[in-house]
């Protein structure tokens, strides 16, 4: 069967998800942690994508991305997984596969599933029973999103500075969103688009998007893939 094609397209957010090889851990002390989240920011900065928001897992990663190009989300991650499994090899004496194939990703209409996204991915340590509240968990974005830690890597989206007129009008705003739980058929569907590529967001955007690439997309798609995403539009 073909691999899924992949495509992102400039200033659509995308959700970015790569897990270990066999889902075993990928990271292994706080030093491993430090050292992802530095060639992230490399990464990103060299390859113009805007991070929104992330959370490093044992054996995953969930990443919220903007690209400025469309090729720009799979140079960062391909910019990370270089340096950083030399790093591992090197630091642990291992060879052979950190990561399991292909990253899997998604673009998300922003309009309706931004701010659901970063609670979903920031969440999932206390989904995972690791932490009571994300405050509590270290590697993610929630601390720079909700508290203003400064962490050098997230870039706040448009939707996040509507949030309050002030930097701390908008942490408190980010903050009261924690309270509500996301319901069982949103998790599943961010869950489900970004493991199949489907676009996260109403049939309108799904056909917007199509409309661009010239394709179906997602689930729904049959065939070899369109030239156009083949080509990494």
């Amino acid at each position: 069967m073909p691999r899924k094609p992949r495509f992102y397209l400039p200033d659509i957010p995308a959700h970015i998800v790569q897990r270990g090889n066999s889902r075993q851990a990928v990271f292994f002390d706080q030093a491993d942690y430090l050292a992802y989240l530095n060639w992230l920011k490399e990464g990103a900065e060299r390859h113009g994508c805007s991070v929104h928001a992330y959370v490093l897992m044992t054996n995953h990663v969930h990443l919220l991305m903007t690209p400025a190009a469309p090729e720009s989300i799979s140079r960062t991650i391909q910019y990370v997984g270089r340096h950083y499994v030399t790093y591992v090899n090197r630091r642990y004496g291992k060879s052979g596969t950190l990561w399991e194939g292909r990253h899997k990703g998604c673009v998300i209409n922003s309009d309706d599933h931004l701010l659901a996204c970063m609670r979903y991915i920031e969440l999932n340590p206390v989904r995972a029973g690791m932490v009571p509240s994300p405050v509590d968990y270290r590697w993610s974005s929630y601390g720079a999103n909700a508290a203003g830690c400064p962490d050098g890597i997230v870039t706040h989206h448009d939707l996040y500075r509507a949030l309050g007129k002030d930097t701390s009008a908008r942490q408190k705003a980010y903050r009261t969103l924690f309270c509500d739980v996301l319901g069982t058929e949103q998790e599943n569907a961010i869950r489900t688009t970004v493991q199949t590529g489907t676009p996260l967001g109403s049939h309108r955007f799904r056909a917007q998007i199509e409309q661009v690439l010239k394709c179906k997309v997602g689930q729904a798609r049959r065939g070899r893939p369109c030239k156009s995403v083949e080509k990494g539009y």
